[in-house]
């Protein structure tokens, strides 16, 4: 029974870790279009975007990759349409050359790209509608940045996901079927052969962004400067800031721009970035072993993809914060701290960094996954000295698994919904309309 508890954890992993350019708001939108003019077969005449908030939000600052600087839905989906390829999925606009640019600035410039704020309570939604002469196609996504809903071409439906055996699929309603000590006795007893393909290609791509993001001027250039400040004496040269430097750099090239593949996790690649730098930073700096790291980020990623199955993919809340308990894991895994302190080192990160707002994808990413990289490092050390916050305090609870419902009910509470919808209105300039 074991060995398929830890096989399917194996093949879930595989459907988290998967290489994406660019922000995956943009690039999911850019992936739907694509889809849509590929059923269509013709270049649309009008497109009507109909996505959730939370992409708009995500959507809204973020440089779309090899577009040459443009920002925004309109140009994610006309990305898309004229030069994506949708068979590549999160990677559909890897292939535009600067040559195809003209034509997608053109298509944007002709303003046949409407783009509205569904109003449904998914938190990640894309319903795009093409037409071309007589002809309209629809393509819907939910849940996730590449699940397929709808299809539909001319009033006949190509294809439709059930409802219910489709979220039943999902990664999310899986993963729930597991707990944290499960999680860490797994990762503990990891045969590491099994993910070295997958996370040999991780530690290579996620390296090789974080390495661009400090080597060049991206965004507000967190990762650079944490560098400087070590360099000055103003920081210490520890692996503490090290790991910051290293996981927020990655994130300045991502966010301004940078057309490197990210290995994503819970639909992130920030989540992937803010996960995997710290531990082989930490792995770098301690000389563990290859095994000792992939274990450490096996349980760090499955950890923080269990976390955020009860909050959702997007959220009000800064999805790094909760790669900060990942990360925390990880740590705890390589030091080789017994589960009562790894699950102090949770309780500790959650307690003290959850409840940073997430407005959108931009150059402040890079800013919050520094502070939730740190946020690990003292988690993990406050537990080893035997610290932790206890169910006295604020949100924690009788113990870790409690804590994460505790901060699940906080990220998907009506409070939280309103400060949503209140964070896109001070973002789009439409806050009277919320208010």
């Amino acid at each position: 029974m074991k060995n398929q508890r830890t096989e399917d954890l194996i093949k879930l992993l595989h459907e988290e870790v998967i290489p994406a350019e660019g922000c995956t708001e943009p690039v999911a939108l850019a992936y739907c279009a694509a889809k849509t003019r590929e059923i269509l077969g013709a270049t649309p005449d009008r497109i009507d975007v109909h996505t959730s908030g939370n992409m708009i939000k995500n959507v809204k600052s973020v440089i779309v990759p090899n577009s040459g600087g443009m920002i925004g839905i309109e140009a994610s989906v006309a990305m898309g349409v004229i030069a994506g390829d949708a068979s590549r999925e999160l990677m559909v606009i890897s292939g535009v050359k600067k040559e195809d640019l003209p034509a997608v600035k053109a298509y944007v410039d002709r303003n046949c790209i409407n783009v509205y704020n569904s109003k449904l309570k998914l938190k990640l939604y894309i319903r795009i509608e093409a037409f071309s002469g007589e002809s309209k196609v629809v393509v819907e996504f939910k849940h996730t940045h590449t699940n397929i809903t709808l299809i539909e071409k001319n009033g006949e439906i190509i294809f439709q996901a059930n409802e219910t055996d489709n979220k039943k699929n999902l990664v999310d309603e899986r993963i729930v079927e597991y707990s944290i000590k499960e999680i860490y006795d797994i990762a503990n007893e990891l045969d590491a052969s099994k993910v070295k393909e997958l996370f040999d290609k991780l530690v290579y791509n996620n390296t090789k962004i974080s390495q661009e993001g400090l080597t060049n001027h991206y965004g507000i250039e967190t990762g650079r400067n944490i560098n400087l400040g070590i360099k000055s004496g103003f920081y210490g040269d520890d692996m503490r800031n090290r790991s910051a430097s290293a996981a927020a750099g990655g994130s300045d090239a991502r966010m301004g721009g940078s057309a490197m593949a990210v290995m994503t996790a819970a639909g992130s690649g920030n989540i992937g970035l803010t996960l995997s730098l710290p531990l082989i930073e930490f792995a770098k700096s301690k000389n563990c072993s290859e095994e000792e790291l992939y274990r450490a980020l096996f349980a760090a990623i499955i950890t923080t993809v269990y976390i955020k199955a009860t909050i959702g993919r997007l959220s009000a809340l800064c999805g790094p914060t909760c790669a900060s308990a990942g990360i925390a894991v990880g740590l705890s895994l390589m030091l080789k701290l017994d589960e009562p302190t790894m699950e102090k080192a949770i309780t500790n990160a959650l307690a003290g960094i959850i409840g940073i707002m997430c407005d959108g994808a931009n150059s402040s990413c890079s800013i919050k996954i520094a502070n939730s990289v740190y946020a690990a490092y003292d988690a993990v050390n406050a537990a080893m000295h035997n610290n932790t916050v206890t169910k006295l305090d604020g949100i924690v609870g009788n113990n870790v698994e409690e804590t994460i419902r505790n901060v699940s009910i906080l990220a998907t509470g009506k409070g939280m919904r309103e400060t949503d919808e209140a964070i896109l209105g001070v973002m789009t300039g439409r806050l009277a309309e919320i208010l």
